[in-house]
């Protein structure tokens, strides 16, 4: 059987580190080592991950670089297989890890995503997959696959439902750990495994997602980063095999123009109209359904309207 460690980043979720840390540590499956990453938290978040007396946890400190930097951090110093990661707001079922190793061992695949169980709503991420057609069980995305399905896949991966195969991960360079990047770090390096690997779905929710708990889970107050892989797509270009190229391109349109479009109702149209210039063909994406939206963001009227729909919205 492969073997695993479990790393969680932490920062500022003193309300919520026990219910993630107490999922961990009485999973079914008990042989691993945890690795709580305190990424500079200014709360008592490390204290009380620091309380617990369990041997299988490791506390360790790092200055304050963000969630890719925390990961990647306990991704090198887990000596296993496979990495399961956790957010420290979020927790699992008790046979997360038992049940991913089952699966793993007869699908050794560089990365496993499993279902999630979303709260306050508690929905379940299955119709959602069915609808955006996810795939399930074993996949190997293709050149000829839809944009559509690669934007689907990854709007639809997240770290606490995705196990990595280690040395996959770390050969292709870990989460996105620059400039402390807030969002999309994660989809970032799941980008670049796709084009280069297997992974396997499964939509069983043994995940517990609590959106009400994390701040990035919805934009407040403004909009969040642009993607990495929108303002460093040569750092995907270069692991990127040829055939995926048209794929890759077609997909960075894709998620340049709903981007675009966000940043112009928000009025920031520099940046809309630079995603638009850099990323956009016109004679191919203008039957993207952000493709109006996003060619409107390059005006004043953009930022106008979104103004005026926050001001109705209040």
């Amino acid at each position: 059987m492969p073997t695993i460690a479990v790393v969680v980043p932490l920062y500022n979720k003193a309300r919520y580190i026990n219910r993630c840390l107490d999922s961990i540590l009485a999973q079914t499956h008990s042989d691993f080592t945890l690795y709580v990453i305190d990424d500079g938290s200014t709360d008592s978040s490390p204290q009380i991950a620091a309380a617990y007396l369990d041997p299988r946890l490791n506390l360790i400190n790092q200055p304050n670089a963000g969630p890719g930097s925390a990961r990647n951090h306990g991704l090198r110093l887990a000596q296993t297989d496979y990495v399961a990661f956790l957010d420290g707001d979020d927790a699992w079922l008790p046979d997360f890890l038992a049940r991913t190793l089952a699966r793993l061992e007869t699908h050794p695949v560089a990365a496993l995503n499993w279902g999630m169980r979303i709260f306050p709503q508690n929905s379940t991420t299955e119709e959602r997959w069915h609808r955006l057609h996810v795939p399930q069980g074993h996949f190997r995305l293709s050149p000829d696959s839809p944009p559509s399905q690669l934007v689907a896949i990854l709007a639809n991966t997240l770290p606490s439902s995705c196990v990595l195969h280690r040395q996959t991960a770390l050969r292709h360079g870990g989460f996105y750990d620059h400039d402390r990047c807030l969002f999309s770090e994660d989809a970032h390096l799941y980008l670049k495994l796709h084009l280069n690997a297997d992974f396997y779905f499964d939509p069983e929710p043994l995940t517990l997602r609590y959106e009400d708990a994390s701040e990035l889970a919805i934009n407040q107050g403004g909009v969040r980063q642009i993607e990495p892989f929108l303002r460093d797509p040569e750092d995907i270009f270069r692991t990127c095999p040829p055939a995926f190229r048209p794929l890759v391109d077609r997909f960075f349109a894709a998620r340049a123009l709903k981007t675009a479009s966000v940043y112009g109702y928000h009025g920031r149209t520099r940046q809309a109209r630079d995603l638009f210039a850099r990323f956009v063909r016109p004679s191919r994406d203008f039957a993207h359904p952000f493709f109006l939206p996003a060619l409107l963001s390059h005006t004043p009227l953009a930022g106008l309207l979104g103004r005026l729909h926050l001001a109705l919205k209040r």
